[in-house]
């Protein structure tokens, strides 16, 4: 799962300063200031992990924002930065769908720890989500569809086993042998050229061109390694 958070704060300085200790930390980051934008995002979006959000915004309530987010079923993981003290206002926060919160003024590095924590928390569970995203490419585990800079490019079911096994291994050198066993199960008795020759297919479909691919690159006398 990436390592994405989504921060959601409308005071500029406090928003700047959250997103590069993340970044620091390891993290990708995608920023608002407003909670209909965090939305519009996160309608379009399924690579966030974690999404950070104040609770005092200047068009919608930081509450109503996560009781929409798990309203569209939703399972990223949801923390809530408020300026009130009141165990009321956190057991709100918490009601309403948040996995955890922080009160203002807050220091940076428990916000981070607690971005941590959250994000190990949602690992340990198995969370995994729908989308398989590379660069300009993107595998829908529910719909089993691969798209190509929006436009959908059409798989045999071995050709979209071998994508999720690359895009689930991305940089990986992946051995003929381990190929065959992910994509056509560990007691298959075929060739190991089946691997080789559906490879062939698979870039006549998503590589410029196929003769000098960019994507699945060989690995000469192992395999084959996905580039993003």
């Amino acid at each position: 799962m990436k390592k994405k958070v989504l921060v959601l704060e409308d005071e500029d300085n406090i928003r700047a300063f959250v997103v590069i200790n993340l970044q620091r930390s390891g993290y990708e980051t995608v920023e608002f200031g407003l909670g209909e934008d965090a939305e519009a995002y996160l309608r379009d979006h399924n690579d966030l992990a974690i999404a950070v959000l104040d609770v005092m915004l200047p068009d919608v309530s930081g509450f109503d924002l996560c009781r929409r987010i798990r309203g569209m079923g939703s399972k990223i993981g949801i923390i809530m930065l408020t300026a009130m003290g009141q165990e009321s206002d956190r057991v709100t926060g918490l009601m309403t769908g948040a996995d955890d919160y922080v009160t203002k003024p807050f220091s940076v590095a428990e916000l981070v720890a607690r971005v941590d924590a959250l994000y190990r928390r949602i690992c340990g569970m198995g969370y995994q989500s729908d989308i398989l995203q590379s660069g300009e490419y993107e595998l829908d585990l529910r719909s089993r569809e691969l798209k190509h800079q929006g436009k959908k490019v059409e798989l045999t079911q071995v050709e979209y086993l071998i994508m999720k096994t690359f895009l689930e291994n991305p940089g990986k050198a992946l051995s003929r042998d381990s190929i065959l066993s992910l994509v056509w199960g560990e007691h298959y008795q075929g060739d190991l050229k089946v691997v080789d020759v559906n490879i062939r297919r698979l870039r006549l479909k998503i590589e410029e061109d196929a003769a000098q691919p960019k994507h699945i690159t060989t690995v000469w006398g192992y395999g084959y390694k996905w580039e993003s």
